[in-house]
Formats: C-alpha cells, structure tokens, sequence
C-alpha cells in the first residue's frame, strides 16, 4: 500500500517535474532546439562515439544523456538475422525469423506506387519488433547491365520510374519511426572490385540517369539517412566525396540527414571529416580488412579523428555538424515516443508479400499449343496460360528452383525466414484440394543441378539439394516424364550464388548457367506444351524464346514465392506486371556492352579501375531506341490475361507556359472476360532540342484496374520538370521552348497515341 501511495505522489508531481526537464529532453520544446540543448552538454568523447560503430550493427547512443545506442540492420526485404556482436556469426536467436518480401526488382515490376507503400510500412512493422532504428535501404541504383550482381535490389533501369517508387517506399517506412538508408550512392553499378572502380561519367547522365531516384528519396521521401556507395567517384571514394555529399546531396538538395558509411566503405581519416560522412560503420580493425576484432576505436572516425582535433589540425566545427545530424535522426528514431508497437511475421505481412508478388510477376509471353497435328488450323489456339486447375491432367515441375530457397544468399540481403513457400509446395497445394475430385496428378524432376550449399551465414537452405545424378541421368528422366505429361512447368533461371544474383560479384555470362538452354530445347521438343518460369533479378539470353509457349518472370519473391506463382499460373491472380528494364535479346544489344565500356580498365598501378560510361544518358531503352535494336522484351512489358482497348489521348491544352502543367487523358476498356490491371505509360519526345536528347523518355505512368467491360479516363500530368533536360554547362536543369509529343502506349515499344503540344 505505501508503494502505491508514493507511486500517486510522484504522479500528482509531474508537471512541476516536467518544468525541471532539461530541454533536450522537453518534447514541447523544437527539435533543433533540443538538438542544440543536447549538443552543448556533449563531451568531446561522447561526441566521437556517436559518429562510429560500436558493434557489427550498433552505434552507440549517450548513456549519460538518456539516449539509447542506435541500431540498424540489413534491408532492404527483410529485417536480417542478428549476428553475435563483433562477429558475422549468427546470433542463434530464436525470435528473428523475419517474412520476406519480394526483391525491389518485383517491386518495381507492379509499377504502382501503392505496393511500395504497403511495402516500407510492413517492413518498418517487422523492424520496430525487432527494435531496429534504421532500415538499411531501399536500393535505387540504375541498372546499367543486366551482369550487375546487385541489380536485383535495385528498382529497372528507368530514373523516372524508380523515383516513383522509392518515395512511398520511403515514406511508409518512416511513418512508423523507422528511419529508411537509401542505398548506394551513387553509380555503384559493380560489384567485381566494387572498393577499386573509379567510374567517368557526364554531369548530365550523372543528373538525368543516376541521381533522380536519390532526390526523389531525399527532396519527396525525406529520406532520413543516405548510405555511401563503395566505389569511387571523380578519384573519391563516394563515403567521403566532396561533390555529391557536400555539394550535391547536403548542399544543393537540402538533406538534412545522416551519411552513413557502406560497412568498410571509410578510407581516409581526412576525407571522411571534410567530405561529408556523418556515421562510420565496418567490420574489423579499420572498418575493412580483417584485423583484432572489437576494434571500432581503430576506426578513421573514431581515435583517428580526435587524434587531430587535440592536435590543432580540426576544430569541432565538422564534429558538431555531423553529431548535429546523428541526434536528429535520434529524435526521429530512438527518442521518439510516439512510435507505434512492431509486429513480427503476422498474417497482414504475409498477405502483403503475397500481394506485391503477385502484381510484379511478369507474363512475358502466352502463346496457344495444339496437342494433336490432327486439331484444326483454321482455329487460334487458345493461350496456354493460365492452367485450368478443375480439369484432370498431368503437371510435371521440372528445374531445381522449383525447390531452392531463394531467401537465403546472395550477400547482405541475405534471411532468415519463418517460412518460404517453394515454388514445387506452392503448386502441390494449390492443387492439392483439386486432386481427388479431378484426378491431377503433380510429378517433379531435378533436370539439373546448380548450387547445393546447404547453408548460408549459418542459415540452412530447407530440404537437400544434393544430388548423386549425371545430367544425362537429369536429362533422361525430365525428358521422359515431359512425354508423359499434359503440361511441363520448368522453372529455372538463376540464383544466389557467386556471379549470379549476388552481392560481391557481377555475373560473368548472359546465358543461363548449368546447361539449361539445353536441357529447356530437349523439353520443348519432348513436349511442346512448356511454361517457362525464369526466377531471377536480372535478364537472361533465350535463345529458344520463340519455341516455348508461355514464359514468366518470377522474380526472388520473398516468403510466399510459391503461392504467388500458382496464383498467377492458375489465374486466382491475374497477372499485371511490367518490366522494370530492357530484356535484350544479347548482351552486346546493351549500350555498357556494346561499346566495350564494362568492366573498366585498371591503371598502371593495378590500384584503380577506371570505368567511363560511354553509353551517356543511352541506358536501357533510350540506348536501343537510338540503335533501333528490337529487345526480345521491351521495358514496360507485360501482359494480361484479359485484353484491353486503349482510345486516343486528349489534352487539356495545346501550350503551356513554364509554371503551368497540361494534363492527357486517355480512355482504356477491359475488353476481356476477366478483372485486370494494365498500365498507362506517357513518354516524352523533344522535337526541337538543342541538345541531343534520346527518342523517349518514361514521364509518367499509371496502373489501372478494371473489372470485364469496364472503361475508366486515366489523367497522366505533366510540367515544365517532364520536358527538362540537364545543362551541363550552366549546371541547371533546363527546359526549352519548343514542339513537344507525348507517346502513350503499355511499353516503350508499343505507343498506341500520341499528342503534340508546345511549351511557350
């Protein structure tokens, strides 16, 4: 009772108490104020430690002050798996078990901005039961090469569409507290030699390419922290460079918050005070190479710095700057108060991964098979696609991706997942209520081996991927199983392998690996009833594109990977997705390729690869427009299982002036028999550059759903931004007067309307 009586008095106190807070403390005071507050009573000692690790993942906060350490973890899918404090050995937890979301790659695929909300928010949720303070992610660096090995984090090759996408993303995440580190900045384009290459490119690909999905983040999202990119920029390396730290990011875009280094990405004691960094993160003695471990101490930010500062040589005047940033991001994260509860793999984010999976799997391609030389020619076949599950028939699943975890690998965004529902299991379930009642029937062969690790930084990979079998042993059976069958469901691609779609390495072919070219045209011509599903990040060569009937793309789908996919192949989901890059036929189609301008060249002194982009502002679709190179799937596409009719554009106007915007309408109808999605693309033609300026250029888009007959008006919105170019010589954006055409279609390659107007 006497506890409960003094519990009442200190409660009856608390506003005589509260007018005794410090005010770094008072929540009714500014934050700048309070960061201002907090500063001032800052040692010089706490004020080293904010700005460095103190373990694989943490930073410290200021115990003396009441504020907690900060600790961020891997993205930009999932929430990683804890590792031991100074090592990258697992935790051995048994509550961080995280759901995986789909790779950003299919998250740009469903081209609506919606599912990147969905998306940040669910993710924030897994973070804040986790107690994370900073998501490092999403990744938004331009696909350059479908070699890159980190292009499957990333968001297609588009600027526009990427900024897009990365603002809800941004924003969802940190509605939640959670503050989002937008990754890697910038032109981190390679991961051969990623500390060592030093890429040369024009201030107006640099501006119009590779910058706008950062500003996006920044100027739209409100990005509260940047990551540095490993690669070097204008001889600097990009976590201390002067140019787009201080002067672009901090300067001319206004970002008010904090630099993060890539782990080992800090070089140069110096650099990293002058230059920009704000918050040093590694691994080991120096941040990089291995060294005595719990050696955060060692770092360039740490007694290296304050070595200088005691020495004459700095002020406090970058100090303050930099610790000024880490306790704004503190009060936006660990002080905040308001930040509502996590949830951990609940069913909302289970329903979540299912949904932006199913809207970013791409139907490439759907064609009809006859299954007798007997049928009728006269009659079209009907497309193959989607497989009629109330109907008896013979499925055989063919490759081993149908039983490969895909969560598992490929670098830092490597999980540790509740669960992953394999393609194989998604399909037998799917299935499975049908079996009895209709006699289907669901077979399986390996057909080829590719990667049997069965482990990943301590993960394990589910069931074994061992295999004691020749090809021609694989070969033989899938082949003689496929004769059999009604149907074959091959699922291939790539992995999370080194020179794959993995962190470290960049792929070293464009075809597909372990001999699947060869064993798909053994199928196909065992049985021509084929559906190809292509799990990966990249583009691969198909050489046998034009043989195999309907072709998916599948994505790294995160969890519910197999529900997905047997949602869309059953049509229970119909699918909407858009290529977020160009799937070019071959790999000298590409710009970065065809002009010998991947990889780069090394110096004399074998410490520095040079790498000029001589592709320019030529990236992706702009470069084969400029070429009349036809891909074997353009960016944009993507098809439906309905039809859709697309009406003539209108516009609001036919002038504007540069502070006004002229709006296109479009009709579209669901022609079909089916509810679906398809997507409105408006592209910009400059007719009367001064510059050189590429055929088209994405400027707006819009996803719309519509049930059988339904017609809807689309609005697609322009302004003075959508017709601006990159002024290299006056270092403006600039947009000239002049004849403008808008080319609307549902990919780069198909315009079904265009529109001419004029900006005075």
């Amino acid at each position: 009772m006497r506890k409960f009586i003094i519990f009442i008095c200190c409660i009856s106190f608390s506003p005589m108490l509260a007018q005794q807070l410090p005010k770094y403390l008072d929540e009714n005071i500014p934050v700048e104020q309070r960061i201002d507050d907090a500063l001032s009573r800052m040692t010089l000692d706490e004020k080293i430690a904010v700005i460095h690790a103190q373990s694989k993942f943490s930073s410290p906060g200021v115990k003396r002050l009441g504020f907690p350490d900060l600790w961020t973890d891997d993205g930009p899918h999932g929430v990683r798996p804890d590792v031991l404090w100074d090592e990258w050995v697992q935790a051995g937890q048994t509550n961080d078990s995280c759901v995986a979301f789909p790779a950003l790659t299919c998250l740009a695929a469903t081209w609506n901005p919606e599912m990147a909300s969905l998306y940040g928010t669910s993710l924030a949720e897994e973070a804040l039961y986790r107690n994370k303070s900073v998501i490092l992610g999403p990744g938004v660096n331009i696909n350059r090469t479908p070699l890159g090995g980190r292009n499957f984090e990333y968001m297609g090759e588009d600027p526009y569409l990427a900024s897009q996408m990365v603002v809800p993303y941004v924003r969802g995440l940190q509605s939640k507290g959670v503050a989002s580190c937008v990754k890697h900045y910038a032109l981190n384009n390679d991961e051969e030699y990623r500390h060592q290459v030093n890429v040369i490119v024009s201030d107006r690909a640099l501006h119009e390419i590779y910058l706008p999905a950062f500003r996006a983040a920044v100027q739209e999202g409100g990005a509260w922290a940047i990551m540095g990119a490993y690669n070097l920029y204008k001889d600097q390396h990009n976590c201390h460079n002067n140019i787009l730290l201080n002067k672009i990011l901090k300067h001319d875009w206004g970002f008010d918050g904090v630099v993060i280094s890539d782990w080992g990405g800090c070089h140069n004691t110096e650099e990293a005070v002058t230059n920009g960094l704000d918050l040093e993160f590694g691994t080991w003695t120096d941040g990089l190479t291995m060294g005595r471990t719990n050696a955060y101490d060692s770092y360039h930010m740490a007694e290296a710095y304050k070595r200088l500062i005691k020495e004459g040589k700095f002020t406090t005047k970058e100090l303050d700057e930099k610790v000024r940033r880490v306790l704004r991001l503190f009060y936006r994260t660990t002080m905040n108060k308001n930040k509502p509860y996590g949830f951990l793999c609940s069913e909302a984010h289970y329903a979540a991964a299912r949904k932006i999976a199913q809207e970013g799997i791409v139907l490439l391609k759907n064609e009809g098979v006859r299954r007798q030389e007997s049928e009728d020619r006269s009659q079209k076949a009907a497309p193959l696609l989607p497989l009629d599950k109330s109907k008896a028939q013979r499925i055989l699943v063919v490759g081993e991706n149908a039983i490969k975890m895909m969560t598992v690998g490929g670098g830092s965004s490597s999980l540790k997942v509740q669960h992953e529902i394999l393609p194989l299991d998604g399909l037998s379930e799917k299935l499975k209520v049908n079996s009895e009642k209709f006699a289907t029937a669901i077979d399986y062969a390996r057909g080829y081996v590719g990667d049997t690790i069965q482990s990943f930084d301590g993960v394990t990979v589910g069931r074994s991927l061992r295999e004691s079998r020749s090809q021609a042993e694989l070969t033989a059976e899938a082949v003689e199983k496929a004769k059999q069958a009604d149907v074959v469901i091959f699922f291939g691609g790539l992995n999370k392998s080194d020179f794959q779609d993995c962190e470290g390495h960049d792929r070293k072919q464009y075809d597909l690996p372990y001999g699947q070219n060869e064993l798909i045209e053994a199928l196909v011509a065992a049985n021509p009833r084929l559906v190809y599903v292509n799990i990966s990040g990249n583009a691969v060569a198909m050489p046998w594109a034009d043989k195999v009937p309907a072709i998916l793309q599948g994505w790294f789908l995160g969890s519910e990977a197999g529900n997905a996919i047997a949602d869309v192949l059953f049509g229970d989901a119909n699918p909407s997705g858009k290529l977020p890059y160009t799937w070019y036929q071959q790999l000298d189609d590409c710009g970065a390729h065809a002009l010998k301008a991947f990889p780069g060249t090394w110096r004399d002194d074998y410490k520095i690869i040079d790498e000029e982009y001589k592709e320019d502002i030529y990236v992706g679709y702009r470069w084969a427009d400029k070429q009349k190179i036809r891909p074997l799937f353009a960016f944009g596409h993507g098809l439906s299982y309905t039809t859709f009719k697309i009406g003539k554009a209108t516009a609001d106007k036919q002038e504007l002036t540069t502070d006004d915007k002229i709006t296109f309408t479009v009709p579209i109808t669901n022609t079909g028999t089916v509810a679906g999605a398809e997507t409105i693309q408006l592209y910009v033609n400059d007719l009367q550059s001064s510059v050189e300026r590429p055929i088209k250029e994405l400027k707006a888009f819009r996803k719309v759903f519509l049930e059988p007959g339904e017609t809807q008006q689309v609005s697609l919105t322009l302004d003075k931004s959508a017709l601006s170019f990159y002024d290299d010589q006056t270092g403006q954006w600039t947009a000239e007067p002049g004849e403008f055409k808008a080319l609307i279609g549902t990919s780069s390659k198909n315009i079904v309307s265009d529109y001419k107007f004029r900006l005075k």
